[in-house]
């Protein structure tokens, strides 16, 4: 018989049986949260999923900080989402902001809730970053053996296949994986580098379109395809480059088609590098808010 997944709403209460009691068996995460922030029910739902996962390793436990002032008060919250860890019935670590997936399963780790495979994942993740992607998909495949059901292991290998320039054998094995996990944090990531891809291979290519631009700087229509060849190959400073500088010269470029492109690719960037995709929603931000 499977675990069970312990996933609770608290209030006033609740929360002594629930939160304080159940954190002398097992790591406690609870989330002040406000129902009408996106941040919030974002990284509820990732909590959520993870409760799920590791069922019976840690209880996930909601709070609604408009419903439930008393609580709000007592540990006091000041923002949201802020996540509070109960250990042996103390508040042993506190986390201000939404964290992502790769925060939350180092946090999960830090209480000894993990999968061996995530650390061959991190491993591998390593090596292909220093340039030994051989290696690393030796790691992969090790870990897809290891563990079959943990699917963040074959998205990665998904990435490094991409990375590679191996498009249609990634696109094999990404079309082959279950639907919650394509429709994932990291598989919308890879799909959208699928179509970009897909859509660079359908423009005029560099050399045509880099001797447009030289010809003709305000040739909107060669420097957002170009900005599409970028995205292709993860040029992804050059192509913001090109979006940016369309947006500012002509904000109505295709209906808005820069600024929708821009927040596309950064919430694209966000599973893997979240700072750069926050950088450039502010860049965004405050180029529309000027």
């Amino acid at each position: 018989m499977s675990e069970q997944a312990y996933i609770f709403e608290l209030t006033e209460q609740n929360f002594g049986s629930s939160a304080v009691l159940n954190s002398h068996k097992l790591p406690v995460l609870v989330e002040f949260m406000g129902a009408w922030s996106g941040p919030c029910v974002m990284m509820a739902d990732r909590l959520a999923g993870l409760a799920s996962e590791f069922a019976g390793q840690f209880v996930f436990a909601k709070v609604d900080v408009d419903e439930q002032p008393g609580l709000r008060e007592q540990y006091k919250i000041h923002n949201v989402p802020t996540l509070l860890v109960f250990r042996d019935g103390e508040v042993v670590r506190t986390e201000t902001g939404e964290l992502d997936d790769h925060e939350l399963h180092a946090l999960l780790k830090d209480f000894g809730v993990f999968r061996a495979s995530d650390e061959l994942r991190e491993q591998a993740r390593q090596r292909h970053i220093e340039g030994d992607s051989h290696n690393a998909i030796l790691l992969l495949t090790q870990a897809i053996k290891q563990d079959p059901g943990n699917t963040r292991v074959a998205l990665d290998m998904v990435q490094v296949l991409l990375d590679l320039g191996e498009t249609e054998q990634a696109r094999s094995l990404f079309d082959r994986l279950p639907q919650p996990a394509r429709n994932s944090e990291m598989g919308k990531a890879v799909t959208g580098q699928l179509l970009f891809k897909d859509l660079a291979a359908n423009t005029a290519g560099d050399t045509v379109l880099g001797a447009r631009l030289v010809k003709n700087p305000d040739d909107h229509d060669a420097r957002f395809d170009i900005a599409l060849c970028e995205m292709a190959r993860h040029g992804y400073p050059a192509a913001m480059d090109h979006l940016f500088h369309i947006l500012e010269a002509a904000p109505d470029y295709r209906d808005g088609a820069a600024r929708e492109m821009i927040a596309t690719i950064a919430n694209m960037l966000t599973p893997n590098d979240p700072e750069l995709a926050q950088e450039y929603r502010r860049r965004l931000s405050n180029l529309l808010a000027g």
